[in-house]
């Protein structure tokens, strides 16, 4: 059985050397997106470093950017979506709130991005899935 896939609004047209790091962020968020979570959330950790916080401007670009380099990510594919925004941002040098959880009824996993608690150009609203794993940037002391 085969699941129906939509394209979201948000692709758009730009030059091929401004998608070449988006692609860059899809090919490995494709990877790591078929490792199991713990190997998921640790690489994400790590890789999330000192970044500051994103803006919800800077995470919805890493989004478009991504959607527009990748018809999986466009659709149905929200695991590697999420990691490829995260991982897009953090190459920019800011890291948003990266979320793998669960609706509950029906049940249905989900990843997503968010920024200061409102997920970031998701469909559904804030609350909507339950978040079992979540890797906020990092607190950042007042010295920094």
């Amino acid at each position: 059985m085969s699941a129906p896939v939509t394209i979201r609004p948000g692709r758009r047209r730009t030059s091929w050397y401004r998608l070449l790091l988006p692609w860059c962020a899809v090919l490995v968020a494709r990877t790591l997106a078929n490792r199991p979570p713990a190997r998921i959330r640790g690489v994400l950790v790590r890789l999330r470093g000192n970044a500051r916080p994103s803006t919800y401007e800077e995470a919805a670009r890493a989004r478009a950017d991504v959607v527009t380099v990748s018809t999986f990510c466009a659709g149905e594919g929200c695991l590697p979506r999420a990691i490829a925004t995260a991982l897009l941002c953090r190459a920019r040098g800011s890291w948003p709130t990266w979320c793998s959880g669960v609706r509950v009824m029906p049940f249905l996993a989900h990843a997503w991005v968010e920024v200061d608690g409102e997920p970031v150009d998701e469909p559904q609203p804030a609350g909507y899935h339950h978040a079992l794993i979540r890797i906020p940037p990092k607190e950042r002391s007042a010295h920094q």
